[in-house]
């Protein structure tokens, strides 16, 4: 009896090429999971505690302040002056515009290097959740324009003749609206830093 003719295709054996499997080696793969170790237990390392981000802040208010108080001394001191003309308290109307001059200077940028310094402040990352860049542009433009405009406004006042003397006043109480919005803003920013933090930090303090 003769045998069924088959009809699948004849058996071909797989060829197996001369070049050889590329595997990782083992010793490749335990210093990738080493580094990957290491990096992971390095960023926990650094990561900041919340007493140390209490601290970062104390510091960053001390630099803000710092950098804006020569600025916001000369505010405090042509109000002062102001103050004393308008009471009779002073009669050197020449020395009130002086420091009031003076202090508007001050309050540039260009004039002033704690200003400049304040202008290319960069926040520590451990603050960065709490976008306190906002605080270092928002003095800068406390003091320019703001502080400025105020000072220059006490000048006007001061050098006003009588029928224009209402109309400089009201410039300068609207300068010191903007003046003390800017600086409310910056408060509020400090001081919700300061409570997620319970840093007790103060914000710098700016004339009123």
């Amino acid at each position: 009896m003769s045998s069924p003719v088959r009809t699948d295709p004849p058996y071909v054996p797989i060829r197996h090429t001369g070049w050889a499997t590329r595997r990782t080696p083992l010793w490749a793969l335990g210093v990738i999971a080493v580094m990957a170790a290491g990096a992971l237990l390095v960023a926990l390392a650094h990561k900041p505690s919340q007493s140390e981000r209490a601290s970062d802040l104390r510091a960053f208010v001390g630099d803000m302040t710092y950098d804006i108080q020569s600025c916001a001394g000369g505010v405090s001191e042509s109000l002062t002056a102001l103050r004393q003309i308008q009471t009779g308290a002073s009669h050197d109307v020449p020395t009130a515009i002086y420091i009031a001059n003076t202090g508007a200077s001050n309050c540039s940028p260009a004039n002033n290097e704690q200003l400049d310094d304040l202008d290319s402040y960069q926040v520590t990352e451990s603050l960065a959740s709490f976008r306190l860049a906002r605080v270092v542009t928002g003095l800068v433009d406390w003091a320019a324009p703001d502080a400025l405009d105020v000072q220059t406004d006490v000048a006007k006042v001061l050098a006003a003749p009588p029928d224009s003397q209402a109309r400089a006043k009201a410039a300068l109480q609207q300068a010191l609206r903007r003046l003390d919005a800017q600086r409310a803003a910056v408060d509020a920013i400090v001081n919700s830093a300061s409570r997620s933090l319970s840093a007790h930090a103060a914000p710098p303090r700016l004339p009123r």
